[in-house]
């Protein structure tokens, strides 16, 4: 598998960035729970505070912005928005859905049963679905 960008197309990053109402809850979700490392943050930046969250190294971050007037009004996800975490451990899938049900983020079903027959899915602060997707035997 060709693990390279194409020369078309040179990323160096990727970051996916959404706004949020609960900065800090999702803060605690993904790191706490999931696991993930503050890689960056700002304040006041015209109005803004944010997160960006992922793991040292690595070139794929998460981004959560947050504006001064904080709404948590945004429209809430379908059942089908996911972020999947492949992780090739039965055991640490596990110990990450704990860590996350003693925050109160039990297990959800996922709409596509699918992610049940091997993962884990949690809604987050916000109500986006993370399917931790044990790969171990596969």
């Amino acid at each position: 598998m060709n693990r390279e960008w194409p020369e078309s197309l040179p990323v160096v990053q990727v970051r996916v960035a959404r706004p949020t109402g609960r900065l800090s809850e999702l803060k605690k979700f993904y790191c706490e729970g999931v696991g993930l490392e503050v890689i960056g943050s700002f304040e006041g930046h015209s109005g803004y505070s944010g997160l960006m969250l992922g793991l040292p190294g690595h070139d794929y971050h998460l981004e959560f912005t947050e504006h001064e007037d904080a709404r948590t009004d945004y429209p809430p996800p379908s059942a089908d928005n996911l972020l999947v975490l492949y992780i090739p451990d039965a055991a640490a899938v596990e110990r990450i859905a704990a860590r996350l049900a003693a925050l109160g983020y039990p297990a959800v079903a996922a709409e596509n049963p699918y992610w049940d027959a091997r993962g884990v899915t949690v809604a987050d602060p916000d109500g986006w679905r993370v399917v931790l997707m044990n790969t171990a035997g596969i």
